[in-house]
């Protein structure tokens, strides 16, 4: 029995090691690849893998303003987690028949560079931890940089820049408002929605985002 423990403590001891090891070398290496892009790669091999990390200075700064705009408002002024919005989702979630989420930039961050989308309270937990983990160690302009890189935005497509080029044919660098907001309206299901050219849906969605941006006039991360 004592052997036992002694093994499930090395092992814990190694996974908070390694697990705060990654966080910190992510701090400053760009994320080559995520366990997302390796699930899309065996259930559609067929779809070819775009994905070109850029740092935010090649980004358009319509991009980031649109996704804090339609993802996450709060995002420069919480701490990883919007107890506000999770407190609205749960009261909505009673008496909505499709559940709401309330998920943040950070955690979406740390889901999409660390974890697998399934959703389940284990995953739940981790996602947690390592939403912990990067506010921690990373600036709020580095977690935005990750996610732009990152995230799903078509199928096959990943990243701002691997976006920019896939649906309008030019660098993530010269995205206007209006493309950025498109790429932004199509995050809550990137596999089904094109940002170009907009469904009817989309294009609402997009409208509403622009709407959101001038609201918010910039963003201020430090």
């Amino acid at each position: 029995m004592k052997r036992f423990f002694r093994i499930i403590i090395k092992i814990i001891g190694w996974f908070f090691v390694i697990t705060i090891f990654l966080v910190v070398l992510f701090k400053w290496v760009p994320v080559p690849f995520t366990p997302l892009m390796a699930i899309r790669y065996f259930e559609h091999p067929e779809e070819e893998i775009r994905h070109d990390w850029v740092p935010m200075e090649e980004i358009s700064p319509a991009l980031p303003l649109a996704v804090v705009a339609s993802e996450d408002q709060n995002f420069p002024n919480h701490n990883g987690f919007d107890y506000e919005a999770i407190k609205k989702a749960i009261e909505e979630n009673k008496t909505r028949r499709r559940a709401r989420g309330a998920s943040t930039i950070s955690q979406q961050t740390a889901k999409n560079v660390f974890l697998w989308p399934q959703s389940s309270w284990v995953r739940k937990g981790f996602e947690v931890y390592f939403t912990f983990l990067i506010e921690l160690f990373w600036s709020k302009e580095r977690i935005l940089e990750v996610y732009l890189n990152s995230i799903e935005m078509g199928k096959g497509v990943y990243g701002a820049e691997a976006a920019a080029q896939f649906w309008f044919g030019k660098p993530a660098q010269s995205l206007s408002s209006s493309e950025a907001a498109a790429i932004a309206a199509v995050l809550p299901n990137p596999r089904q929605y094109n940002a170009n050219p907009a469904s009817s849906y989309i294009q609402q969605r997009k409208g509403w985002i622009q709407r959101q941006m001038q609201n918010l006039g910039r963003l201020n991360l430090e």
